[in-house]
């Protein structure tokens, strides 16, 4: 499992070791953590990393100075991972423990990326903007680029290393880096499989930074005609 991290929420530490073990014990299965620490400035500490050490029995911690981006943390993590079967999912853990082994059990049945799929209960809870952009963004794709999913940038995905390599050859460094990845996997025919997902009750939605997704309206364009 990859997690990028950027200026995480305090005592993140124990949500991620507390979410890790709980998933460990209900599959019983063993997971092989890679925390990325994407130019964090501030609740990042080296006492929360002796933590998650002593926490957990496979650890990876990966870190560097300036903020990159997920799609940028992410391929750092993915290009780490020896495990066959490889998912990634927010620092917070924003999904249930059911929606993780949702991912699992599609690709233990050999499908070789596993995207989650929030349905129309996302958009209960979801703050204004965010469902707009969410809602033109999935119409997009169904309109323009006609994809195995239209919902690109559901925070939980999964790979085996069929994927991973489809994964790591992706370029954009923020937001559309998961609209490029299933853009990419669908034009090399991978076995593609979309799971329906569900975020836990109360999660703490981050604010819409308008400058990224300007900047990344330009990478749009970019993924529209890539070969």
């Amino acid at each position: 499992m990859v997690l990028p991290c950027y200026n995480p929420p305090s005592d993140w530490e124990k949500v991620v070791a507390q979410s890790v073990q709980s998933i460990e014990k209900s599959g019983q299965i063993a997971i092989a953590l890679i925390v990325v620490n994407d130019g964090s400035t501030k609740n990042v500490s080296d006492q929360a990393i002796n933590f998650l050490k002593n926490e957990l029995a496979d650890f990876t911690y990966i870190s560097y100075p300036q903020n990159r981006g997920k799609g940028y943390a992410l391929r750092q993590g993915v290009s780490k991972v020896t495990t066959d079967l490889i998912i990634y999912t927010d620092i917070d853990f924003p999904y249930t423990e059911e929606s993780f082994f949702e991912i699992y059990k599609g690709l233990q049945n050999g499908f070789d990326v596993v995207p989650g799929h929030r349905g129309a209960a996302y958009y209960s809870n979801t703050p204004y903007v965010r469902k707009i952009i969410s809602k033109f963004l999935r119409w997009t794709l169904k309109t323009f680029l006609r994809l195995p999913t239209d919902d690109s940038q559901c925070g939980i995905k999964g790979f085996n290393k069929i994927g991973a390599s489809v994964f790591l050859t992706t370029q954009i460094d923020r937001f559309l880096f998961d609209l490029e990845f299933i853009k990419l996997a669908a034009k090399r025919k991978v076995k593609f499989q979309k799971v329906t997902v569900h975020l836990k009750p109360n999660v703490v939605f981050s604010k819409v930074n308008f400058r990224i997704l300007l900047r990344e309206s330009f990478n749009f364009f970019k993924i529209l005609f890539r070969r």
